[in-house]
């Protein structure tokens, strides 16, 4: 996937507050088999028609026009991405792209043990898979479904198949017991794996009704008593310390560590040895809007160009009625140019009416 270091170098892509948008997370599909209670409500049957979901060719035409445009990191999602057939084909496809140097996935776990090789095969080189607790009735009442065996085995099989670093997403608030919690790092620690906790989003209805923790003060008291230290990017100063685009926010960008981590907004722990081992991402209580980096294709084509803010682009319509490349990329810059400066979950928490599997996650 290495292109030439100009090409990694380059990014035509800077919206009005000066930001490098290099990450295009892209949803494959809306459908998920999974009902978690803070992304999709359990009788949820408003999915988009088959019908004008992108094809495979079609989502490859629109990623190409990004990865022109400098953008090198891409992330296929959902919905549960595994459940639509032919992803490692797409994922190939992305991978032979010159220019895209990081290709991932983020699923939910439960179809991995079949797909993992083949992701693998095709050029995928991360995961991140959703993982809220060990405890298997706790895990049928989150998700609606008894698979947490099945989710376990996806991931043992992902281990296998060389993906390197698996990231355990955990939606963490109020009312989750601290214990599962604590299983989960002893879980990730043991299996090589990177345990990050998230505040949940209100999103549609989803999310609005829970509880934050204070997640910071979790990490640290679960990174004390495991032996872990603040992970350190190349600038020598704790993540979280005033590093990066975002300094005094409290959070670090996830650069310079060295290891794979992606461009995400994490706050890192480590063992010592460099490569993190939990971390905790907090979009309501300290967000990193400051420092975005991304945008997300829905399944249909439409630009998304913030989680928190409709405003969007809709380069499937225009793909379909015959737009060119040509006409397609000056929508992108368009629509980067006008990307939001920030969410607005908590001053307007009931704004936002899409889930996040139609958005993608």
């Amino acid at each position: 996937m290495d292109g030439p270091a100009a090409a990694r170098d380059f990014c035509a892509l800077t919206d009005g507050y000066g930001r490098r948008i290099d990450y295009l997370r892209v949803s494959v599909t809306d459908r998920c088999d999974l009902r978690c209670s803070y992304c999709l409500p359990k009788d949820f049957k408003g999915f988009e028609t088959p019908a004008n979901w992108l094809t495979h060719a079609e989502m490859a035409r629109v990623i190409s026009l990004f990865v022109a445009l400098g953008v090198g990191k891409v992330r296929l999602t959902g919905g549960e991405p595994l459940l639509r057939r032919g992803v490692a084909d797409l994922a190939g496809a992305v991978a032979a792209m010159p220019g895209v140097t990081d290709l991932s996935v983020s699923t939910n776990g439960t179809q991995l043990a079949r797909h993992a090789r083949a992701l693998r095969a095709a050029g995928v080189t991360r995961l991140n898979v959703s993982l809220d607790t060990l405890d298997a009735d706790a895990f049928n009442q989150i998700t609606g479904r008894d698979c947490l065996a099945d989710v376990l085995a996806g991931l043992g099989a992902a281990r296998d198949a060389g993906f390197a670093p698996i990231k355990l997403n955990s939606v963490v608030h109020a009312a989750t017991p601290q214990a599962d919690v604590r299983r989960l790092l002893d879980y990730a620690i043991s299996q090589g794996f990177v345990l990050r906790l998230i505040e949940p989003m209100p999103m549609g209805t989803c999310g609005q009704g829970m509880r934050h923790t204070d997640l910071n003060a979790l990490g640290a008291t679960l990174a004390a008593e495991a032996g872990l230290v603040p992970a350190m990017p190349a600038a020598g100063r704790p993540l979280g310390q005033g590093t990066g685009t975002h300094a005094g926010s409290g959070f670090g960008s996830g650069f310079g560590l060295g290891f794979g981590a992606g461009s995400g907004p994490a706050r890192y722990w480590t063992a010592g040895h460099g490569a993190p081992v939990l971390g905790v991402i907090t979009p309501m209580s300290r967000h990193f809007c400051a420092a975005c980096n991304r945008v997300r294709l829905g399944v249909d084509g439409t630009l998304y160009l913030c989680l928190g803010q409709e405003d969007q682009v809709p380069l499937g319509r225009m793909l379909r009625a015959g737009a060119t490349d040509a006409a397609l990329t000056r929508a992108i810059l368009a629509g980067i140019a006008a990307k939001p400066e920030r969410h607005d979950f908590l001053a307007q928490p009931d704004r936002i009416v899409r889930f996040m599997a139609q958005t993608g996650g």
